[in-house]
């Protein structure tokens, strides 16, 4: 997967470093980001986001997942990824943001929608979760809308800064995706 057409005004591409500036920019923009993904705090300077594209290249050469990028109208707007790929079970959980002037725009829906179809056609996987902090409404709305089953609660699943916060585990399987 190298560029995929989400609709007439955007596309996800794999994340390269031509993306850093934008990206970080695009970080640096989005208050709301720093509420529920603690790895905004680190991110202080362009070489840091540098050094996530690199990690990010290198989980794609290693066939472990891959993070790409969402653009509209021209602009980075997100992203979205595999965190890591489990072979020996065929199961994949699916991380995601966008920037706060994105939202509402049914990117990231569409985007999730383009994962789930890679997932189950192109790498023949069975199982996808996505992991949602119980109070991030809008987060937990993506899964909802692509079908995905709330299976439960993970307890104190991440420290946000200065608490733990509890999260929603969602999921679909393959066979479930075959049948909607």
């Amino acid at each position: 997967m190298f560029t995929y057409r989400i609709n007439n005004e955007a596309y996800m591409k794999l994340l390269d470093m031509n993306d850093a500036l934008p990206l970080f920019n695009l970080i640096k923009r989005s208050k709301n980001l720093h509420q529920w993904l603690p790895w905004v705090e680190g991110t202080k300077e362009v070489t840091d986001t540098q050094q996530f594209i690199r990690i990010a290249m290198k989980q794609y050469a290693d066939n472990n997942g891959f993070q790409a990028s969402i653009w509209y109208r021209g602009q980075i707007a997100g992203l979205i990824g595999f965190h890591q790929i489990n072979w020996n079970n065929r199961a994949t959980s699916i991380g995601y943001w966008l920037g706060e002037e994105f939202e509402g725009l049914g990117l990231m829906t569409q985007a999730g929608n383009a994962m789930i179809q890679y997932a189950f056609r192109d790498l023949h996987l069975n199982r996808i979760e996505i992991r949602a902090a119980v109070q991030n409404y809008k987060s937990q709305a993506i899964p909802q809308r692509l079908g995905f089953t709330k299976e439960g609660c993970i307890r104190q699943f991440e420290w946000l800064h200065d608490h733990y916060s509890d999260a929603f585990v969602y999921s679909l399987l393959a066979e479930e995706w075959a049948t909607r």
